[in-house]
């Protein structure tokens, strides 16, 4: 008979870490304002981690999340944000509501392809919508909504964008105006029962 598993050894400090995006400390990407704008956008395209597989064999929920954060990212910095943004600047966006919706697996070493659609923007928000795609079949695994702020890091609280940003997010938006609105967009969630008759 096996012996139960033992907890972890905590008497050693954990080594501090932090979420660290594959585009961190790449420079925001010149904005081009007479280039034609992709909708939806693609510029992130991963293949699937072996780290972030759990031990049902598929990629973890909390994963879909990072690659859409990831894709995020790299909207960002073709809107002209980066750490030098943030630095200099005190500004950011923050992530304030997602929506996640999980419907195809997808395997360790699975190739992927990101979208992005804007779908709306004001002086302060941006409501995005990401989809995922296997990148060999294009079938759709997952899509991700979120809802951004624009945020003085300094005063901590929700702050127009500057307008140099401000025109870039909403040249973006005016290009996919014309893009259809994913049926997930907006889903709420909750158990669907059956009206007794």
């Amino acid at each position: 008979m096996s012996s139960p598993a033992q907890p972890p050894d905590r008497s050693q400090p954990l080594r501090p870490l932090r979420v660290r995006t594959p585009l961190e400390n790449t420079p925001a990407w010149p904005w081009k304002p007479d280039a034609a704008i992709a909708a939806p956008l693609c510029m992130h395209a991963p293949r699937v981690q072996p780290e972030w597989v759990d031990y049902n064999g598929h990629m973890s929920e909390s994963c879909f999340l990072l690659a859409f954060g990831d894709s995020a990212d790299a909207f960002f910095r073709f809107l002209g944000i980066d750490e030098r943004y943030r630095d200099l600047r005190g500004l950011s966006f923050y992530t304030v509501q997602t929506h996640l919706h999980n419907l195809q697996e997808a395997a360790e070493g699975a190739p992927l392809r990101l979208t992005l659609q804007l779908i709306d923007a004001d002086d302060k928000r941006m409501h995005l919508f990401h989809s995922m795609f296997h990148a060999s079949s294009g079938e759709l695994l997952a899509t991700g909504e979120q809802m951004l702020v624009h945020v003085d890091m300094r005063a901590g609280r929700a702050a127009a964008m500057p307008a140099d940003i401000h025109d870039h997010v909403h040249a973006v938006l005016a290009a996919h105006a014309a893009l259809p609105r994913p049926p997930q967009a907006g889903a709420s969630i909750g158990i669907r029962r059956r009206q007794a008759t």
